[in-house]
């Protein structure tokens, strides 16, 4: 057997010298490379990372869950297809959920605009000219009352894509499903309220990281006891991704940023395998689709270990790793628009191989500007065909042990480790945030992917190379006159509330920031009294001040 390996690979050998010959672009690493560094992914190969069948892989379902968090996946349940929607005012919004819904979609996915995301109402001067652009506005009860108009709270999940703000807006949220009559302990659904994440990636934060954790703590705390069916956070390395990191570091910095989450709930006396079982991820579908699927699962194998071993977690609901999976953005070209729709279904066969529990399609036309009903549809379609025509539903962790997927599955999570050993020297993500690693690496990253593409060293279809001529496709346009009307909704519902009863609500929220109390009985109280979102931060704001990021890159 020794002799035959011999002899292939110095064939091998032989025909990639030829093929370099020919051409400079023949094959590369994973993620792009030279030829030279490029693994071979044989018998041998696995052998030398250490790799154990019965440690490494064990069963679908069962730690390590490097197989899956279900033992039999799909065959009993597809993922929920979960579209991310959100433009213009709340009416606009509803009516685009309701289409999806009508579509098949199996799960609402709320995006929301930049004002809101900041905590700023639609009328301040900051908001001007971004509301309703990215996302959809929502100041008030009355704008949450709209959006979700007709929308049945107690039988479909909610994923809210929304971090410095996300108390308030899951609070919202239960108020309106309680006015619909659905009870708190019945909502399903996730706030994605990852706020570490903003440091490094996105930026929108509001108050400084300490206090920041003080409020994800609370929605733990109090969502335990109030709403057991949802998940509190949604741990997030898709945005790390479409800023340019990597797949190695998208698994370690996402998983860091969790042990942060997890270690700050514990210090406060919270009961690891209570809280552990509302933890979910969120990952990014990038292009390389053997990459992608090992990556999901060293993810899930790393953070089952992690539980158990930094954190004793007992249950294995709280030692896995369920996650939610979108298409990459950053990967969609605005030439050739229509050849988006191969990377997006590329993207969704991996996220679907590697296990996702909930998946987003981005639409085709999302390079351009927010996506059109047609395009949308498309995308959703896109899952359709994955989920009922392509046979990947009928299988349990398909491409498992094939030697380049497991390879890369070791080799990920034994890089991954690394980096979260490097971080744990620093004193921890947050530290590492504050001293600038972490957003240094991913910049660093980034810019090699770049100098790829300059260089032609990775090829992009319609960008670097392979380029036709320029498509035309329509592209949504946000009626500017949105903007008015919805900061007419937001001064009506000013002057229709009680005054004294609000002023009273941001009183005690001022106060209780300065303790140690769980805000978000609280928060829930001021916004059924009818503060804004607006409102509420700014009273957190005047205790805990406004963050500003000081990093040397």
């Amino acid at each position: 057997m020794s002799r035959d390996a011999d002899r292939y690979r110095e064939r091998l050998e032989a025909v990639e010298a030829k093929a370099r010959q020919r051409s400079p672009q023949f094959a590369g690493e994973p993620g792009g490379g030279e030829v030279d560094a490029a693994p071979l992914y044989d018998h041998a190969g696995l052998e030398a990372t250490g790799f154990e069948p019965t440690a490494d892989l064990g069963f679908p379902g069962l730690p390590p869950f490097t197989r899956g968090v279900q033992p039999n996946m799909y065959r009993g349940r597809l993922w929920t297809m979960r579209q991310y929607a959100g433009f213009g005012t709340a009416h606009e919004s509803n009516r685009r959920y309701r289409y999806l819904l009508a579509q098949g979609q199996t799960g609402l996915s709320v995006a929301f605009d930049l004002p809101t995301q900041m905590g700023y109402d639609s009328d301040h001067d900051l908001a001007a000219g971004e509301v309703g652009r990215v996302g959809v506005a929502i100041d008030s009860l009355a704008d949450m009352r709209t959006l979700f108009d007709q929308l049945p709270l107690g039988e479909v999940s909610t994923s809210m894509t929304i971090n410095a703000t996300a108390p308030t807006l899951l609070a919202l949220y239960i108020v309106v499903a309680e006015e619909q009559g659905v009870d708190r302990a019945a909502l399903r659904g996730t706030i994605q309220n990852d706020i570490l994440k903003e440091y490094i990636a996105r930026g929108t934060y509001i108050y400084p990281p300490a206090t920041s954790l003080r409020l994800v703590r609370d929605v733990f705390a109090f969502a335990e006891e109030q709403l057991p069916r949802f998940n509190t956070i949604s741990i997030s390395g898709y945005h790390m991704r479409e800023a340019g990191c990597t797949a190695v570091q998208e698994v370690a910095f996402t998983l860091a940023n969790g042990i942060a989450y997890v270690q700050t709930a514990i210090d406060a006396g919270l009961d690891v395998d209570g809280f552990g079982r509302q933890l979910s991820f969120f990952f990014n579908g990038h292009n390389n689709l053997i990459e992608e699927v090992a990556k999901f699962r060293a993810a899930r194998r790393l953070w089952g270990r992690i539980m158990a071993e930094r954190f004793g977690a007992k249950t294995e609901r709280a030692r896995a790793l369920r996650f939610h999976c979108q298409t990459a953005g950053a990967t969609l070209q605005a030439q050739q628009p229509m050849v988006n729709v191969v990377r997006v279904a590329m993207q969704a066969i991996a996220a679907v191989m590697g296990g996702c529990q909930s998946l987003h399609t981005n639409s085709y036309d999302e390079a351009l500007g927010l996506p059109t009903q047609e395009a949308v549809t498309l995308a959703l379609r896109t899952q359709q065909v994955l989920a009922h025509e392509s046979g990947l539903g009928d299988l349990v962790d398909p491409l498992g042990g094939s030697y380049a997927v497991e390879t890369l599955t070791k080799e990920i999570e034994a890089h991954a480790e690394a980096y979260i050993a490097t971080i744990d020297d620093l004193g921890g993500m947050v530290a590492a945030i504050e001293q600038g690693y972490v957003q240094r690496e991913i910049q660093a990253a980034s810019y090699r992917y770049q100098l790829d593409i300059e260089n032609e060293r990775r090829l992009i279809v319609g960008q670097n190379a392979f380029a036709g001529d320029a498509a035309s496709v329509p592209v949504l346009k946000v009626d500017p006159a949105l903007e008015r009307q919805q900061i007419d909704r937001l001064e009506a519902w000013r002057s229709a509330r009680g005054e004294a009863a609000v002023a009273g609500q941001l009183s005690a929220l001022r106060s209780a920031a300065d303790g140690e109390d769980n805000l978000m009985p609280l928060i829930v109280a001021a916004v059924r009294a009818g503060a804004t979102v607006g409102e509420v931060s700014d009273a957190f704001r005047s205790s805990w001040g406004h963050y500003e990021e000081n990093v040397t890159v």
